[in-house]
């Protein structure tokens, strides 16, 4: 049988998605900035 629950909007697979992104984004941004010694703002020419 089809899943007929929204998959978009504020419902939990939307932001259960959301949050782990977030996360993988943060630490990716601190890997970056712990292998080049700048900070996020440095490394795209605004700090």
């Amino acid at each position: 049988m089809a899943d007929s629950t929204p998959r978009f909007g504020f419902v939990a697979f939307a932001e259960t998605w959301n949050g782990r992104l977030s996360m993988l984004g943060f630490v990716i941004g601190v890997g970056t900035e712990l292998l080049t010694g700048q900070g996020i703002l440095a490394q795209i020419g605004l700090g």
